[in-house]
């Protein structure tokens, strides 16, 4: 059984804006309250190629096991390690996440794509962001007849977390805005 949902978000922020935000989202410390589930982000390896114009970036997310209570019981562990490959084209202007799990794998397959690219409607002013996540539950016989509301559970909690996720951003695209702008918030 798998669990997959697409959301699509506008934000109403140039793309070099909200791609800065991206990467500040982690660090900023105001944000450790909204995204507690996130819990430490490392950044294994980065490489700029000058020629394509392209940045690699691979982080480690340790992250607090989403889903509920029982699953974490059954599996022993409260946290997940995942690994984010992301690529930033600057000639393009686009910028693409992908997400997966590393740990649990014998439990649970998260991927999560996100992709953040000038808006086809308004280029140089908006950000189109378009996130697609998948969740599969491995078959367990202790779970094998409820593996699809645990599926449930699971993609409600990253939803919930997306919308965490867009509000920070938001709030830092807010910030960077009135700081190039040489307005203090």
């Amino acid at each position: 059984m798998v669990k997959a949902y697409a959301q699509e978000h506008v934000y109403k922020h140039p793309w070099e804006r909200v791609t800065s935000a991206s990467w500040r989202k982690f660090a900023d410390p105001e944000n450790k309250r909204t995204l507690s589930h996130i819990l430490e982000v490392d950044t294994l390896n980065h490489k700029l190629d000058p020629q394509a114009g392209k940045l690699y970036t691979t982080r480690a997310l340790t992250i607090h096991t989403p889903g509920p209570w029982f699953i974490r019981k059954i599996v022993g562990q409260d946290i997940c390690h995942c690994v984010e490959s992301t690529v930033v084209d600057a000639r393009s202007r686009s910028m693409q996440l992908a997400t997966h799990n590393i740990s649990l794998q014998k439990f649970i397959e998260v991927e999560e794509k996100i992709s953040y690219n000038p808006h086809p409607n308004n280029p140089s002013a908006w950000t189109v962001c378009r996130q697609e996540t998948s969740i599969k539950i491995k078959p367990l016989s202790a779970l094998a007849s409820m593996a699809e509301k645990v599926e449930q559970r699971c993609a409600e909690k990253f939803m919930q977390n997306s919308v965490k996720g867009r509000e920070v951003m938001e709030r830092i695209c807010k910030y960077l805005e009135a700081d190039s702008s040489g307005i203090g918030l």
